[in-house]
């Protein structure tokens, strides 16, 4: 059931931003900067950016939940 735009988005539009997400990674990859750098750092990067974001979809969830968004 599709929630609204006051709602926390709903399961096709979750995977759509996911998609997006790798889609973008994926350009970087190809085209970016990130393409000269060593496969490690890459990774790390990857990995630190992708925590942040888990993060902050975390805290916007609970947020949302309890009605005290900004």
């Amino acid at each position: 059931m599709r929630s609204g735009h006051g709602g926390s988005p709903d399961f096709h539009e979750r995977h759509l931003m996911l998609f997006l997400v790798a889609a973008l990674l994926l350009l970087g990859l190809m085209l970016g900067t990130v393409a000269h750098a060593p496969l490690s750092f890459t990774l790390v990067a990857a990995a630190v950016i992708g925590v942040w974001l888990a993060v902050f979809a975390v805290r916007e969830r609970h947020g949302r939940r309890r009605g005290t968004s900004s």
